[in-house]
């Protein structure tokens, strides 16, 4: 008795660190960094009229939950609000939010 009372423990236990890392990595997956540095891809098309590439576009995409935040930042406000920025993000098909 006590040592199927111990199995069964062991497969609570089990249960329930499973459920905790998939819990994590779902959250992970959700979460996004905000870093102004990850749209370093895109500093020649934003910088010049040439197009973006298609790791600028990805990461544009990625960042975009953060693009208010950018736009907020004196630091970034006329970079991220230049022409050049919106029409990068057009070309990439992630339209700025209106913040």
């Amino acid at each position: 008795m006590m040592r199927s009372m111990s199995y069964y423990n062991v497969g609570i236990l089990c249960l329930v660190v499973f459920l905790v890392v998939v819990r994590e990595t779902q959250v992970g997956e959700a979460a996004v960094t905000c870093n102004p540095m990850e749209l370093a891809p895109c500093a020649a098309a934003i910088m010049s009229s040439n197009s973006p590439t298609a790791v600028c576009c990805g990461k544009l995409k990625e960042q975009s939950p953060c693009l208010c935040q950018y736009v907020k930042n004196p630091n970034l406000q006329k970079l991220v609000n230049s022409p050049n920025a919106k029409k990068v993000a057009d070309t990439c098909g992630s339209p700025f939010p209106t913040c």
